[in-house]
Protein backbone atom coordinates (compact mmCIF):
# COMPACT_ATOMS: atom_id res chain seq x y z
CA UNK A 1 0.00 0.00 0.00
CA UNK A 2 1.52 3.81 -0.89
CA UNK A 3 1.99 6.04 1.28
CA UNK A 4 -0.76 8.41 -0.65
CA UNK A 5 -1.70 9.22 -4.40
CA UNK A 6 0.75 11.72 -5.17
CA UNK A 7 4.38 11.66 -6.67
CA UNK A 8 6.93 9.64 -5.37
CA UNK A 9 5.66 6.17 -4.41
CA UNK A 10 6.73 5.60 -0.68
CA UNK A 11 5.79 2.00 0.51
CA UNK A 12 4.69 2.03 4.15
CA UNK A 13 6.95 0.55 6.46
CA UNK A 14 9.81 0.32 4.00
CA UNK A 15 13.13 2.22 5.88
CA UNK A 16 12.71 -0.58 8.84
CA UNK A 17 11.64 -2.88 6.14
CA UNK A 18 15.00 -2.41 4.42
CA UNK A 19 16.98 -2.03 7.34
CA UNK A 20 15.66 -5.35 9.28
CA UNK A 21 16.32 -7.60 5.86
CA UNK A 22 19.74 -6.04 5.36
CA UNK A 23 22.40 -6.41 3.92
CA UNK A 24 20.66 -6.95 0.34
CA UNK A 25 21.92 -8.91 -2.12
CA UNK A 26 20.44 -12.03 -4.86
CA UNK A 27 17.23 -12.43 -6.63
CA UNK A 28 13.97 -11.20 -4.44
CA UNK A 29 10.33 -11.19 -5.59
CA UNK A 30 8.15 -8.36 -4.83
CA UNK A 31 4.49 -10.16 -5.01
CA UNK A 32 2.43 -7.53 -4.73
CA UNK A 33 4.46 -4.99 -6.67
CA UNK A 34 1.72 -2.37 -7.43
CA UNK A 35 3.23 1.32 -8.13
CA UNK A 36 6.88 -0.71 -7.91
CA UNK A 37 8.15 1.22 -4.28
CA UNK A 38 9.21 -2.04 -2.56
CA UNK A 39 10.65 -3.55 -5.72
CA UNK A 40 12.54 0.10 -6.13
CA UNK A 41 14.01 0.20 -2.79
CA UNK A 42 15.03 -3.55 -2.70
CA UNK A 43 16.92 -2.35 -6.08
CA UNK A 44 18.48 0.57 -4.64
CA UNK A 45 19.34 -1.80 -1.48
CA UNK A 46 21.79 -3.97 -3.61
CA UNK A 47 19.24 -6.89 -4.45
CA UNK A 48 20.83 -8.56 -8.07
CA UNK A 49 17.49 -8.72 -9.20
CA UNK A 50 13.81 -8.22 -8.29
CA UNK A 51 11.14 -10.20 -9.80
CA UNK A 52 7.66 -8.00 -9.88
CA UNK A 53 4.57 -9.71 -9.43
CA UNK A 54 0.62 -8.55 -9.72
CA UNK A 55 -2.23 -9.87 -10.31
CA UNK A 56 -3.35 -6.52 -11.59
CA UNK A 57 -2.17 -6.01 -15.00
CA UNK A 58 -3.05 -1.97 -14.82
CA UNK A 59 -0.01 -1.81 -12.19
CA UNK A 60 2.72 -2.52 -15.23
CA UNK A 61 2.36 0.32 -17.73
CA UNK A 62 2.44 3.80 -15.22
CA UNK A 63 6.08 1.53 -14.10
CA UNK A 64 7.55 1.29 -17.53
CA UNK A 65 8.53 4.78 -17.30
CA UNK A 66 11.24 3.87 -14.45
CA UNK A 67 11.73 0.43 -14.85
CA UNK A 68 13.77 0.92 -18.23
CA UNK A 69 16.62 2.15 -15.95
CA UNK A 70 16.78 -1.02 -14.35
CA UNK A 71 17.41 -3.26 -17.21
CA UNK A 72 17.05 -6.81 -16.86
CA UNK A 73 17.74 -6.57 -12.88
CA UNK A 74 13.49 -5.72 -12.68
CA UNK A 75 11.60 -8.50 -14.43
CA UNK A 76 7.46 -8.26 -14.42
CA UNK A 77 5.19 -11.04 -14.46
CA UNK A 78 1.11 -11.10 -13.95
CA UNK A 79 -0.09 -13.18 -11.49
CA UNK A 80 -0.72 -13.92 -8.22
CA UNK A 81 1.44 -14.29 -5.50
CA UNK A 82 0.30 -17.72 -4.42
CA UNK A 83 1.99 -18.75 -7.46
CA UNK A 84 4.84 -16.82 -6.99
CA UNK A 85 7.22 -19.91 -6.75
CA UNK A 86 6.13 -20.76 -10.19
CA UNK A 87 6.70 -17.79 -11.31
CA UNK A 88 10.22 -17.14 -10.20
CA UNK A 89 11.16 -20.29 -11.31
CA UNK A 90 14.32 -20.80 -8.93
CA UNK A 91 14.98 -20.49 -5.67
CA UNK A 92 15.65 -16.66 -4.80
CA UNK A 93 17.04 -14.90 -1.34
CA UNK A 94 14.13 -13.06 -0.39
CA UNK A 95 10.08 -12.34 -0.63
CA UNK A 96 8.24 -8.81 0.12
CA UNK A 97 4.17 -8.99 0.20
CA UNK A 98 2.57 -5.67 0.85
CA UNK A 99 -1.29 -7.26 1.58
CA UNK A 100 -4.49 -4.99 0.73
CA UNK A 101 -5.55 -2.74 -1.62
CA UNK A 102 -3.14 0.03 -2.93
CA UNK A 103 -3.89 3.55 -2.39
CA UNK A 104 -4.10 3.53 -6.55
CA UNK A 105 -6.75 1.15 -6.34
CA UNK A 106 -8.74 3.39 -3.78
CA UNK A 107 -8.07 6.26 -5.47
CA UNK A 108 -9.63 5.21 -8.87
CA UNK A 109 -13.25 5.54 -9.02
CA UNK A 110 -13.55 2.98 -11.69
CA UNK A 111 -11.72 -0.02 -10.42
CA UNK A 112 -14.84 -0.01 -7.64
CA UNK A 113 -13.06 -0.29 -4.16
CA UNK A 114 -14.28 3.42 -2.84
CA UNK A 115 -17.52 3.64 -0.53
CA UNK A 116 -16.91 7.60 -1.16
CA UNK A 117 -16.56 8.09 -5.02
CA UNK A 118 -18.98 7.07 -7.38
CA UNK A 119 -17.78 3.60 -9.40
CA UNK A 120 -19.20 0.71 -11.15
CA UNK A 121 -19.46 -2.18 -8.52
CA UNK A 122 -16.07 -4.10 -9.13
CA UNK A 123 -13.33 -4.54 -6.46
CA UNK A 124 -11.39 -7.36 -8.44
CA UNK A 125 -7.85 -6.47 -8.02
CA UNK A 126 -7.18 -8.19 -11.49
CA UNK A 127 -9.24 -8.53 -14.63
CA UNK A 128 -11.20 -11.51 -14.44
CA UNK A 129 -13.85 -13.62 -12.39
CA UNK A 130 -16.79 -12.20 -10.72
CA UNK A 131 -17.76 -8.58 -9.50
CA UNK A 132 -18.67 -7.30 -6.28
CA UNK A 133 -21.92 -6.09 -7.97
CA UNK A 134 -22.57 -10.79 -8.82
CA UNK A 135 -21.94 -11.14 -5.06
CA UNK A 136 -24.19 -8.93 -3.75
CA UNK A 137 -26.69 -9.52 -6.41
CA UNK A 138 -26.80 -13.22 -6.11
CA UNK A 139 -25.63 -14.26 -2.60
CA UNK A 140 -28.38 -15.49 0.01
CA UNK A 141 -29.00 -13.16 2.98
CA UNK A 142 -27.02 -15.59 5.07
CA UNK A 143 -24.21 -15.88 2.92
CA UNK A 144 -23.41 -12.13 2.66
CA UNK A 145 -23.94 -11.76 6.42
CA UNK A 146 -21.60 -14.27 7.03
CA UNK A 147 -18.92 -12.30 4.94
CA UNK A 148 -19.73 -9.10 6.61
CA UNK A 149 -19.49 -10.42 9.66
CA UNK A 150 -16.01 -12.85 9.15
CA UNK A 151 -14.20 -10.98 6.81
CA UNK A 152 -14.96 -7.30 7.54
CA UNK A 153 -16.06 -8.27 11.34
CA UNK A 154 -19.16 -5.93 11.36
CA UNK A 155 -21.57 -6.08 14.40
CA UNK A 156 -24.36 -5.18 12.04
CA UNK A 157 -23.83 -7.87 9.37
CA UNK A 158 -27.73 -9.31 9.82
CA UNK A 159 -28.87 -6.30 9.51
CA UNK A 160 -27.26 -4.54 6.39
CA UNK A 161 -27.22 -7.84 4.23
CA UNK A 162 -31.41 -8.04 5.03
CA UNK A 163 -31.01 -4.37 3.83
CA UNK A 164 -29.03 -4.77 0.47
CA UNK A 165 -31.26 -8.09 -0.55
CA UNK A 166 -34.13 -5.77 -0.29
CA UNK A 167 -32.67 -2.99 -2.34
CA UNK A 168 -30.42 -4.76 -5.13
CA UNK A 169 -29.99 -5.23 -7.82
CA UNK A 170 -27.13 -2.77 -6.70
CA UNK A 171 -24.50 -1.28 -9.83
CA UNK A 172 -22.70 1.37 -8.20
CA UNK A 173 -20.47 2.05 -5.24
CA UNK A 174 -22.30 4.81 -3.88
CA UNK A 175 -26.04 3.00 -4.46
CA UNK A 176 -24.52 0.56 -1.72
CA UNK A 177 -22.63 2.56 0.36
CA UNK A 178 -25.78 4.46 1.24
CA UNK A 179 -28.24 1.46 2.48
CA UNK A 180 -24.99 0.44 4.54
CA UNK A 181 -25.03 3.60 5.98
CA UNK A 182 -28.73 3.54 6.39
CA UNK A 183 -28.51 0.51 9.06
CA UNK A 184 -26.11 2.10 11.20
CA UNK A 185 -26.01 4.84 13.66
CA UNK A 186 -24.86 8.68 12.25
CA UNK A 187 -21.47 8.88 11.32
CA UNK A 188 -19.61 11.12 14.02
CA UNK A 189 -16.61 13.46 13.78
CA UNK A 190 -13.53 11.42 13.37
CA UNK A 191 -15.25 7.93 12.90
CA UNK A 192 -14.36 5.85 9.63
CA UNK A 193 -16.67 5.67 7.23
CA UNK A 194 -20.11 3.52 8.41
CA UNK A 195 -19.41 0.87 4.81
CA UNK A 196 -15.63 0.83 5.73
CA UNK A 197 -15.89 -2.87 6.95
CA UNK A 198 -18.35 -3.99 4.54
CA UNK A 199 -16.53 -2.84 1.67
CA UNK A 200 -13.89 -4.86 3.50
CA UNK A 201 -15.16 -7.63 3.41
CA UNK A 202 -16.68 -8.02 0.10
CA UNK A 203 -13.42 -6.86 -1.34
CA UNK A 204 -11.71 -9.58 0.50
CA UNK A 205 -14.53 -11.97 -0.45
CA UNK A 206 -14.22 -10.74 -4.28
CA UNK A 207 -10.19 -11.66 -4.44
CA UNK A 208 -10.07 -14.54 -2.14
CA UNK A 209 -7.83 -12.55 -0.19
CA UNK A 210 -7.25 -14.86 2.65
CA UNK A 211 -6.63 -17.92 0.12
CA UNK A 212 -4.38 -16.50 -1.35
CA UNK A 213 -2.83 -15.25 1.38
CA UNK A 214 -2.40 -18.82 2.96
CA UNK A 215 -1.41 -20.14 -0.42
CA UNK A 216 1.26 -17.56 -0.69
CA UNK A 217 2.93 -18.00 2.55
CA UNK A 218 3.57 -21.29 1.44
CA UNK A 219 4.11 -20.65 -1.92
CA UNK A 220 7.04 -17.97 -0.24
CA UNK A 221 8.28 -20.64 2.34
CA UNK A 222 9.03 -23.18 -1.20
CA UNK A 223 10.79 -20.86 -3.28
CA UNK A 224 12.65 -19.08 -0.28
CA UNK A 225 16.63 -20.62 -0.09
CA UNK A 226 18.09 -21.19 3.18
CA UNK A 227 18.75 -17.95 4.74
CA UNK A 228 16.29 -16.29 2.75
CA UNK A 229 13.84 -13.85 3.83
CA UNK A 230 10.10 -13.23 4.04
CA UNK A 231 8.84 -9.65 5.03
CA UNK A 232 5.10 -9.58 5.18
CA UNK A 233 3.18 -5.94 5.64
CA UNK A 234 -0.33 -6.47 6.84
CA UNK A 235 -2.77 -3.53 7.84
CA UNK A 236 -5.73 -5.15 9.19
CA UNK A 237 -6.06 -7.94 12.21
CA UNK A 238 -7.33 -10.59 10.33
CA UNK A 239 -4.49 -10.72 7.63
CA UNK A 240 -1.82 -9.75 10.72
CA UNK A 241 -3.64 -13.25 13.19
CA UNK A 242 -3.12 -15.21 9.73
CA UNK A 243 0.82 -14.20 9.11
CA UNK A 244 2.01 -13.99 12.84
CA UNK A 245 0.36 -17.93 13.14
CA UNK A 246 2.13 -19.06 9.85
CA UNK A 247 5.35 -17.93 11.59
CA UNK A 248 4.30 -19.22 14.85
CA UNK A 249 3.66 -22.59 13.38
CA UNK A 250 6.58 -22.86 11.18
CA UNK A 251 9.13 -21.47 13.86
CA UNK A 252 8.17 -24.17 16.45
CA UNK A 253 6.17 -21.87 18.66
CA UNK A 254 3.05 -23.76 18.00
CA UNK A 255 1.94 -27.28 17.05
CA UNK A 256 0.64 -27.80 14.04
CA UNK A 257 -3.13 -29.17 13.27
CA UNK A 258 -5.66 -30.40 16.22
CA UNK A 259 -5.13 -31.48 19.17
CA UNK A 260 -7.77 -34.51 18.52
CA UNK A 261 -6.22 -35.42 15.77
CA UNK A 262 -3.88 -38.76 15.53
CA UNK A 263 -0.17 -37.72 16.74
CA UNK A 264 2.09 -36.20 14.01
CA UNK A 265 5.76 -36.52 13.47
CA UNK A 266 7.51 -33.50 14.63
CA UNK A 267 8.13 -31.27 11.64
CA UNK A 268 11.76 -29.16 11.66
CA UNK A 269 11.12 -25.35 11.74
CA UNK A 270 11.50 -23.72 8.76
CA UNK A 271 11.63 -20.26 9.98
CA UNK A 272 13.26 -18.63 12.56
CA UNK A 273 11.74 -14.98 13.23
CA UNK A 274 13.44 -11.50 13.16
CA UNK A 275 11.68 -10.25 16.15
CA UNK A 276 8.62 -11.67 18.40
CA UNK A 277 6.53 -8.39 17.72
CA UNK A 278 5.48 -6.65 14.86
CA UNK A 279 7.26 -4.02 13.48
CA UNK A 280 4.46 -0.72 13.71
CA UNK A 281 5.33 2.64 12.01
CA UNK A 282 6.71 5.35 14.36
CA UNK A 283 5.41 8.91 14.66
CA UNK A 284 7.20 10.26 11.80
CA UNK A 285 5.62 7.73 9.47
CA UNK A 286 2.14 8.11 10.77
CA UNK A 287 2.54 12.05 10.56
CA UNK A 288 3.55 11.65 6.50
CA UNK A 289 0.79 9.52 5.98
CA UNK A 290 -2.60 8.19 8.65
CA UNK A 291 -3.20 5.54 5.99
CA UNK A 292 -0.20 3.42 8.18
CA UNK A 293 -1.76 3.33 11.15
CA UNK A 294 -3.04 -0.10 11.21
CA UNK A 295 0.36 -1.49 9.23
CA UNK A 296 2.41 -4.17 10.56
CA UNK A 297 5.57 -5.76 9.66
CA UNK A 298 6.91 -9.27 10.37
CA UNK A 299 9.60 -11.05 8.76
CA UNK A 300 10.62 -14.67 8.93
CA UNK A 301 14.71 -15.91 7.79
CA UNK A 302 13.97 -19.90 5.53
CA UNK A 303 16.00 -22.56 7.42
CA UNK A 304 17.24 -25.40 5.22
CA UNK A 305 14.43 -27.59 6.81
CA UNK A 306 12.06 -29.67 3.84
CA UNK A 307 8.73 -27.98 4.45
CA UNK A 308 6.26 -30.31 5.66
CA UNK A 309 2.60 -30.11 5.50
CA UNK A 310 0.07 -27.51 7.05
CA UNK A 311 -3.10 -27.57 8.11
CA UNK A 312 -4.63 -24.55 6.75
CA UNK A 313 -7.00 -24.26 9.92
CA UNK A 314 -4.55 -23.87 11.76
CA UNK A 315 -3.92 -20.82 10.17
CA UNK A 316 -6.94 -19.29 11.81
CA UNK A 317 -8.60 -18.21 8.31
CA UNK A 318 -11.99 -16.54 9.10
CA UNK A 319 -14.90 -19.19 8.95
CA UNK A 320 -16.06 -19.22 5.08
CA UNK A 321 -19.11 -17.87 4.20
CA UNK A 322 -22.20 -20.70 3.78
CA UNK A 323 -23.09 -21.30 1.01
CA UNK A 324 -26.99 -21.75 -0.11
CA UNK A 325 -30.36 -20.27 0.89
CA UNK A 326 -30.87 -19.65 4.49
Amino acid sequence: MSAGSGSPHVPVLIDPLIAAVAPISGTWVDGTFGAGGYARALLDAGADRVIGIDRDPTVFDPARAWADVHGDRLILRQGTFSDLDQIAGQPVDGVVLDLGVSSMQLDQPERGFSFQKDGPLDMRMGDSGPTAADLVNSASEAELADILYHYGEERAARRIARAIVARRPFTRTLELAEVIASCLPRQKPGQSHPATRSFQALRIAVNDEFGQLAEGLIAAERALKPGGQLAVVTFHSLEDRIVKRFFQIRSGALGQGSRHAPEQQEIAPTFTLKTRRAIAPDDAELARNPRARSARLRIGVRTDATPGPIDRASLGLPMPARKGGG
